[in-house]
């Protein structure tokens, strides 16, 4: 028998901004981006979030103005198309058809740039159409959400849903680079706001005390989007990210575990099962109240440190408890879950505030009487006002 092994190292560096009001004439990030491409022009075809544009009428004329201001290194092509948002434009392989076949159309090559601004699906989806597009067109993703700034938009994943699973079909491709513009965060629904900052909370149960005690020191200043309050708790959270995708060993997944999914088996299951009512930070809310109260059951957390949990999640105005749940077949879940992943199944849990566990079997039994106990205590309570709000800031 003869043989070959192929082994080689790829190297991926990309860098995520903060600024606010990056399309400003005076701002140079996205020009300075461009011009360390290569000294020449360089054509970018950009794709908006129909939300995002509804919110800002202003923002293409803004992005055609900063073209031309640098026209030496940024060829705009026009016109700038929009992409309706929301978790619909996943599943819908139309809106796939629509960015690739418009990076047909403008001659978009590996060399050219792609514009993704948008909350998290339509990053999502726009990345993932620019990934299979040529085999990969540079990247640059605006995500414009809390959600994405601190999570979703400065990873290397992108995914849309299909045959009726959320993210069944994706691609790992790191972007060129991200800008977040906590400008767009104005513009959003108090609602939207709120659930970016279950992603943080997250972040910090599986990874990091002082940043978990950041967040409740701050909880009522973050719910009511206090600037500064927001804004740290959105650079730390994408720095934990980060650090986790260039040190934990596997950015691209090849392993079972994935410990930034805590919460996550039952949150994408109630996403599903509510046709998106949920929101994925609210999901997450909840996905993560279960498993904590899971946490406490089995031994691994304190009753002291489960009830800061649920009090930092309360504080929020983010939801411990949804109908779906008592709906939820939790067999089932783990399971697909668990081919999600691939390989055996690996369930992250808490075993103290800070600090992760994986573990590769649940007792069913036991979570489902974790079910019943978030709908005794939760089930009953009406939602807050600021949980209700549908009405935009800023």
């Amino acid at each position: 028998m003869r043989t070959l092994v192929q082994h080689f190292t790829i190297r991926y560096t990309y860098p995520v901004f903060f600024e606010r009001d990056v399309f400003h004439s005076g701002c140079q990030i996205l020009a300075s981006l461009l011009a360390q491409a290569g000294a020449k022009r360089h054509k970018v075809l950009a794709f908006i979030d129909s939300g995002v544009m509804n919110a800002t009428p202003s923002l293409g004329r803004k992005l055609t103005a900063h073209a031309e201001a640098n026209r030496d290194v940024i060829e705009l092509c026009e016109p700038i198309l929009t992409v309706t948002g929301g978790e619909g434009c996943k599943s819908r392989p139309s809106v796939i058809d629509t960015v690739i076949e418009a990076i047909r159309i403008h001659h978009i090559c590996r060399q050219s740039f792609v514009l993704a601004i948008g909350g998290g699906a339509v990053l999502d989806a726009v990345g993932y159409a620019a990934a299979n597009a040529h085999r990969g067109v540079r990247l640059i993703r605006f995500p414009t959400t809390v959600l994405a700034q601190n999570d979703a938009g400065i990873g290397v994943k992108n995914g849309i849903n299909a045959m009726g699973r959320k993210n069944f079909l994706g691609t790992f491709a790191p972007p060129y680079a991200v800008i977040n513009d906590s400008a767009f965060l104005d513009t959003l629904y108090p609602r939207d706001r709120r659930s970016g900052i279950a992603e943080a909370v997250k972040m910090a149960l599986i990874k990091d005390r002082p940043f978990f005690d950041f967040l409740y020191a701050r909880r009522h200043d973050l719910a009511l989007f206090e600037r500064h309050a927001e804004a740290e708790m959105i650079y730390r959270c994408a720095a934990l990210h980060m650090d986790h995708i260039a040190s934990a060993g596997d950015p691209f997944e090849m392993g079972s575990a994935r410990p930034l999914d805590f919460g996550h088996w039952s949150a994408h299951k109630l996403e599903e099962m509510t046709g998106g009512r949920l929101c994925h930070g609210e999901a997450v809310a909840i996905g993560m109240a279960l498993d904590s109260l899971y946490s406490w059951h089995v031994g691994l957390i304190t009753k002291n440190e489960l009830q800061q949990i649920f009090s930092l999640l309360e504080d929020l105005a983010l939801p411990l408890y949804h109908p779906a749940l008592t709906r939820l077949d939790i067999p089932v879940a783990l399971v697909e879950f668990q081919e999600h992943l691939g390989g055996e199944l690996c369930i992250t849990l808490l075993s103290s505030i800070g600090c992760r566990k994986e573990v590769q079997w649940i007792d069913t039994e036991l979570m489902m009487l974790c079910i019943d106990e978030l709908e005794r205590q939760f089930g009953t309570r009406r939602r807050s006002p600021a949980q209700q709000g549908r009405n935009r800031v800023g």
